[in-house]
């Protein structure tokens, strides 16, 4: 990976996450609102509102916390109304950034996006300038030292597309969106832990930054990453790791 650790990469963006963990909460919780009104209640038979719950029990957020978000979100309650909106932009050397977003005031959060892109080197662009460069596909990391064999064998057994390893060993598997489930509920009764699974916007190819051209990257997104209306940022941008 010419010197681009993946590993060091997905410890540095979880220990970003950790430090800012009240943020992190917020975020869930508006996510589990919104996939209560979309879906229902029961995360038995919502997918989306599973994930949510499984990432606020990741993040040791209290079961009140979440019970309440759900009720909100199922009641259709004050708090549940958020708009869902995706945000496209270029950063630097033309790396593509996709920025989703979840919002009481659309026009209150499209010109926060838009000032983060332009203050720190990038700019929004218009809606399908980028995202064709992404899959949208549930993906699974597991550490180096996990047996690919087995990972390999419960993934394709339960669905996955494809099961990527890398030179440091950092196993990855990727997923359609609507066989997340099956295949985390696969791993889970195999004694597999991944250390991240999520449903992802995955960068088809990857543009290469170093030096300054990286770190200036990475405060642009954490400068998107920052805002309060922002739950997620996907780019296609392979860095340095950064301090």
């Amino acid at each position: 990976m010419a010197g681009h650790s993946k590993w060091a990469n997905i410890q540095h963006r979880k220990g970003r996450q950790d430090a800012k963990r009240g943020k992190l909460w917020t975020k869930i919780i508006r996510e589990i609102t919104v996939a209560a009104r979309a879906g229902g209640a029961d995360p038995d038979t919502n997918p989306r509102l599973r994930l949510a719950w499984d990432k606020a029990t990741a993040a040791n957020m209290p079961k009140d916390n979440v019970q309440r978000a759900i009720a909100r979100g199922a009641g259709g309650a004050d708090g549940a109304n958020y708009d869902e909106i995706r945000y496209e932009g270029y950063g630097i050397g033309g790396a593509a950034v996709v920025v989703d977003c979840m919002t009481d005031n659309r026009t209150r959060t499209v010109a926060e996006v838009r000032h983060a892109f332009a203050k720190n080197g990038g700019n929004l662009g218009q809606e399908g300038s980028v995202a064709f460069l992404f899959k949208h596909c549930g993906q699974f990391i597991f550490a180096p030292g996990t047996s690919e064999d087995k990972v390999m064998e419960i993934a394709l057994d339960a669905g996955a597309d494809d099961v990527l390893t890398d030179d440091e060993g950092v196993i990855e598997v990727v997923c359609p969106v609507p066989a997340f489930a099956v295949v985390r509920d696969a791993f889970a009764a195999a004694a597999l832990q991944p250390e991240m699974a999520d449903i992802v916007m995955k960068p088809e190819t990857e543009i290469e930054l170093s030096g300054e051209d990286a770190v200036r990257m990475q405060k642009l997104l954490d400068a998107l990453e920052g805002l309060d209306d922002v739950q997620d940022v996907y780019h296609n941008a392979s860095m340095d790791e950064q301090g």
